[in-house]
């Protein structure tokens, strides 16, 4: 059954007809790593992991069946190799949103769940506050000990907010897409919605019509259709231009924004240099 009749526009078909993984007691070591390789895809947010990076004695604990699968996860998210992805070098509200998506397999529905962890990293330290995701009752119920956690926001269910879906999209961005690619890059996605307690929108993922993932900054400074009635530039052809993660002329590489030109197309190609320069990426490009 399909999540939602938009399911391939959305980037869902992926999930549609799709039962969870299940680590059986009868799985034969094949089996047991195609569990292991779900838990990777799952837990680190489909970022790849090179052979270097695997958890080799945590997979073998596994293999014995020394372990379950929700130690497994739990073990994964206290590593290393999660902090450095998404820990480290990321806002802790974003760290936040990403631990509800990982290993819980929703968006957070209110801002009192952002807080709540906030608090429990401050106080208990990082431990603690990936055991609270694991142990909590919303994950035995849902995943169990043998279940690897899957993205449940799309579909409609027993203890399932109806917001959740609304913003499970603004965090899953296609099956395709890894959390460490995305261009809004360390940001919190639901910061605003959440503050404001209102639904999110629902943002197709890459390659569909809007663009390539672009957000425009929460500024709203990003033009939406002409250069403010300038006629500078005369009959020509215009186009806008959607840019994300650059740099912005005179700081550090480390700040990055997402803005929108409207420029004629004699200068295109300039611009689309200076954005190589700066590290940007071009999100989209629509005439005028």
């Amino acid at each position: 059954m399909a999540i939602t009749t938009a399911a391939s526009r959305l980037g869902t078909s992926a999930f549609s007809n799709t039962a969870p993984i299940e680590l059986r007691s009868d799985a034969n070591q094949a089996e047991i790593y195609r569990v292991i390789a779900a838990i990777y895809r799952q837990v680190l947010g489909n970022d790849y992991v090179l052979q270097a990076e695997r958890l080799v004695g945590l997979e073998s604990l596994l293999l014995n069946r020394t372990i379950t699968v929700q130690e497994f996860v739990r073990q994964l998210a206290k590593a290393d190799l999660y902090k450095a992805k998404f820990f480290s070098n990321t806002f802790h509200t974003r760290f936040t949103e990403l631990n509800y998506k990982h290993l819980l397999g929703r968006a957070p529905y209110d801002e009192s769940e952002v807080v709540y962890h906030l608090d429990l990293y401050q106080t208990k330290g990082y431990d603690a506050d990936i055991d609270s995701y694991i142990d909590s009752t919303e994950y035995q119920n849902t995943f169990g000990d043998n279940i690897v956690p899957y993205y449940r926001g799309f579909a409609t269910q027993t203890g399932q907010k109806t917001v959740g879906f609304t913003r499970i999209f603004q965090l899953y961005r296609g099956y395709a897409s890894s959390d460490r690619a995305q261009i809004p890059g360390s940001a919190a996605r639901l910061i605003s919605e959440l503050a404001q307690n209102s639904a999110s929108t629902v943002i197709a993922p890459a390659g569909s019509n809007n663009g390539f993932a672009y957000r425009a900054p929460l500024q709203g400074e990003t033009p939406n259709s002409t250069f403010g009635g300038s006629q500078a530039f005369g009959n020509g052809r215009l186009y806008r231009v959607e840019v994300s993660s650059v740099s912005k002329p005179g700081y550090p590489k480390v700040r990055r924004v997402n803005q929108a030109v409207v420029i004629p197309y004699e200068q295109l190609s300039g611009y689309f240099q200076q954005v190589q320069v700066r590290g940007g990426k071009i999100a989209s490009i629509t005439p005028l």
